[in-house]
């Protein structure tokens, strides 16, 4: 396959639009970047193509992460890194050797007649992918669909709500799917499918993996939702559910900041597509067509070295100490907000004026700071926001305020973050109180900003910089970083008497309550950085992909519900001709293994003993003198017993392989138990990883088992990881003689029996130690612990402990991940498939014959 390392030069007639290309090699006379001499604006020519050999990551959001402007003397454009972007501060969570591309727009309008050289040069110096939209495409992809339509619903907001709403209008919805198209082909250009892995951001690109997939059927990619995902019956009202959910689908990872938020999307997924999700090995995987997409829960962390460097500059310190000055003798609340219709701003007025009109020994002495960011939409609902809020102020502060103090005080902004983080070192207590936000990183600067640093503490004159931090926070429980600040005291927004007794509460708090909170946050928030969050994002990335050249690929459906079904190269559906042929050619023996539950029986089934069909299929089978058929359950003995007296040749192995027996009149045999321990080497780093995934988990170690606690977990979380961590365990200890149990919010794992794998290993052996080693092997199964049979039959087969002319044919039942090379879609079709077996034993043996092996060892 041709290497797009950067792009393409032969396909670039593949693309629609000139003004989309990145040019071939030209020179820019006319752009300056901050890192250049002026006098050396002219860009020399150089090969852009990149190493086949360095990794890649192409990172693509709406926005690039430069600054851009005119240079008013020159006139020439300038631009810079943008420090406070999200999307370059991620870089220092991958691998050192990582080339980063980014692909967006940058926020100017940008003359067509310069956008080729505009791209060559950000191509060249920052790495950088424009993508150029036009002025109108703008205002009705991102103003109209995305911040007027899907930044509401996201966020709860039906579209029809109050004033707020806006009817879904098909031609921002256009806008929105030609915009996407326009980041594909720009991505299209660059990227080299094979290679390189693309990070998705954001709601305003959730149908570009679609085009992408569609494209390249094994790219790979990640997509992360920086908003939040709304529940299944706000969703629904979207006119375009499915295009949004299949095209997520397309991706290989989707990260979200909440289990909440992922939660929602599962149930979408669930709800309008009928997929289901289980939990694989600690993480959460939809399997479609073929495909696992995993979800990922990992919220969002802040630059700690950006917060730090800016502690330490002698502005910072004298910032602060103007701060101190103005605000002498008061206690300060702060809050930092956008100025948008879900930061409760206006809420959060009306506490604190409750706050002081409860408490009058607080006027005078306690300020609300409210630094309101620039929007970053446009419209009414933002002047109507604007105007709330200034009137609230207004009202309290002409009500509590006196001369020289104002109660609340408006800082409009743009306001630098370093002027910020003057503002979160002087006050005591930050205040969070949006109706809903996706994640919210204020309270976490703030945290990092109250920690102080030494350079800092010595510009103030603090002489004891080793005393104990304190900060209190005041957090909404409808945002995203709530569940991870275990330690702020917790409001709802919309309960203003609640926010009032917080704000009472943050004020009366003893400073070594204040200290202890602080303290927890600030471990947290450290160590779960940005980088953190990257990295982990990055390597699941990696594994999410692990598997693409390993499966057949291709794509089905049209336009934005196109798909690509995947499939093992060599995992098929099981073949009546075939098996029946393989059947009838053998010469000696065949051994026929049934699970029962999900293979025999439909899970459905409120009745699970055989019905009359099942029990005359299998006495069929029984009679042929060439045949042993098993039945390996996990059910007792006394069920599976009850339930098959009618097959007098039937062999049953009961309680995956605990008890067995050959024939109806044969005695049940059962494995001894062996005090070896050895089994808990394997168990307890497994209940480890579970650990460190599942918040409020823990282990217990006793002397002859080990337990995994989950009361402490988010319960639906929990209930989720427990199920998991049961099969896992099941899967691993598969040999060894225990038995894993699920409790009131536990998992336990205690010393007991043997696995179907065992059952099947031991069946061989007999036959071969006979002489009747098996010419025909089927097996089916549907779950985890059929797996141990499937590897057991691949082992003998690898050690050439069969036959050469063996035929095996391992069965799953449902397409799915699995160590059988064959499926069959449900129990109808097992029925149907040993129904053509009986009939070919009919065929040949028309008269009842007992098998010839059916005995006892």
């Amino acid at each position: 396959m041709l290497s797009r390392s950067c792009f393409n030069l032969l396909n670039l007639d593949d693309f629609s639009s000139d003004r989309t290309r990145i040019p071939r090699v030209i020179s820019v006379p006319g752009i300056i970047s901050d890192f250049e001499d002026a006098g050396n604006a002219e860009i020399a020519e150089s090969d852009v193509v990149s190493s086949a050999t360095q990794e890649r990551r192409i990172v693509v959001s709406n926005q690039l992460p430069l600054k851009a402007y005119r240079d008013s003397s020159s006139k020439k454009w300038r631009f810079d890194w943008d420090g406070d972007a999200l999307v370059s501060q991620l870089i220092d969570g991958f691998p050192p050797e990582t080339e980063v591309v980014f692909v967006g727009c940058l926020g100017v309008d940008v003359d067509p007649v310069e956008q080729d050289e505009v791209a060559q040069f950000l191509l060249d110096k920052f790495k950088c992918v424009p993508t150029f939209l036009s002025s109108d495409l703008i205002n009705k992809f991102y103003h109209g669909f995305c911040k007027h339509y899907l930044w509401p619903l996201f966020h709860y907001m039906l579209p029809m709500t109050l004033n707020h709403g806006v009817r879904f209008d098909k031609d921002t919805w256009q806008a929105y799917v030609s915009a996407n198209k326009v980041f594909a082909d720009r991505i299209m250009e660059v990227i080299n499918p094979d290679e390189d892995y693309v990070w998705i951001h954001d709601y305003h690109l959730m149908i570009l993996p679609t085009f992408l997939r569609k494209r390249y059927h094994r790219v790979k990619l990640g997509f992360f939702l920086h908003s939040p995902f709304p529940s299944s019956e706000i969703y629904r009202t979207l006119p375009v559910r499915e295009e949004i959910l299949r095209a997520l689908l397309n991706c290989d990872l989707i990260g979200f900041h909440t289990f909440d938020y992922a939660r929602h999307f599962l149930s979408c997924c669930s709800r309008m597509l009928g997929l289901d999700y289980q939990s694989k090995r600690g993480y959460i995987g939809l399997d479609y067509y073929g495909r696992t997409v995993t979800i990922k829960i990992l919220p969002v962390g802040i630059h700690m070295g950006q917060i730090r460097s800016l502690m330490a500059l002698p502005d910072t310190a004298e910032k602060v100490r103007e701060l101190r000055r103005e605000y002498e003798g008061k206690t300060v609340l702060l809050g930092v907000d956008d100025l948008d219709m879900f930061k409760g701003i206006g809420l959060k007025f009306m506490a604190f004026g409750l706050l002081l009109g409860e408490n009058p020994d607080y006027r005078g002495n306690v300020v609300l700071v409210q630094i309101v960011n620039s929007p970053r939409s446009r419209g009414s609902d933002i002047q109507e926001v604007s105007d709330e809020i200034t009137k609230v102020a207004s009202e309290i502060n002409v009500r509590y305020g006196s001369k020289g103090y104002d109660p609340i005080v408006c800082v409009n902004g743009p306001v630098s973050f370093q002027d910020k983080v003057a503002y979160y070192a002087i006050s005591e207590c930050v205040v969070v109180n949006a109706v809903r936000d996706g994640m919210n990183l204020v309270p976490y600067k703030y945290t990092v900003a109250r920690q102080s640093c030494p350079d800092l503490d010595k510009a103030l004159g603090l002489q004891d910089c080793t005393k104990p931090k304190k900060s209190v926070i005041i957090v909404s429980e409808f945002i995203g970083c709530s569940p991870s600040l275990s330690g702020a005291i917790r409001v709802n927004p919309w309960d203003v008497n609640s926010v009032a007794e917080a704000m009472v509460l943050g004020l009366t708090m003893k400073d070594g309550e204040k200290e202890l909170r602080h303290e927890k946050h600030y471990k947290y928030v450290a160590s779960h950085d940005v980088a953190y969050w990257a990295r982990s994002f990055d390597q699941d990335l990696e594994r999410a992909c692990a598997e693409h050249y390993r499966k057949r690929c291709w794509g089905i459906g049209f336009g934005l519900n196109s798909r690509v079904v995947a499939l093992g190269p060599h995992f098929r559906k099981l073949s009546l001709e075939h098996i029946v042929s393989a059947y009838n050619s053998t010469k000696s023996s065949r051994l026929i293994l049934l699970d029962y539950d999900g293979t025999m029986m439909p899970q459905d089934r409120v009745d699970k003993s055989p019905s009359p069909e099942v029990i005359s299929v299998l006495n069929s089978l029984c009679n042929d003198p060439k045949n042993i058929v098993f039945i390996v359950s996990g059910r007792g003995r006394d069920s599976l017993g009850k339930w098959f007296s009618q097959c007098e040749n039937l062999g049953l192995s009961a309680e995956h392989g605990y008890f067995t027996r050959w024939k109806r009149n044969s005695p049940w045999e059962s494995c001894g138990i062996e005090a070896d321990l050895s089994w808990k080497n394997i168990a307890l780093p497994v209940m480890e990883h579970y650990t460190e995934a599942t918040d409020g988990s823990s282990i217990e170690q006793k002397e002859s088992a080990l337990v995994w606690h989950h009361q402490e977990a988010d319960p639906d979380f929990g209930l989720w990881q427990a199920k998991e961590l049961h099969d896992h365990l099941e899967s691993v200890l598969a040999n060894d003689p225990v038995l894993v149990k699920s409790g009131q919010q536990i998992i336990e794992v205690k010393p007991q029996g043997v696995s179907k794998g065992v059952v099947v290993k031991n069946l061989m052996e007999t036959m071969r130690n006979r002489a009747k080693a098996a010419e025909f092997v089927l097996c089916i199964g549907d779950d985890r612990s059929d797996e141990d049979m499937f590897e057991a039959i691949a082992a003998s087969v690898a050690g050439q402990s069969m036959p050469d002319a063996s035929e095996v044919f391992a069965c799953t039942v449902g397409q799915k991940p699995s160590m059988a090379k064959y499926y069959l879609d449900d129990t109808f079709q097992v029925i149907k498939m040993l129904q053509g077996l009986s009939a070919a034993s009919a065929s040949h043996h028309p008269s009842s014959a007992k098998s010839s092996l059916g005995t006892a060892p």
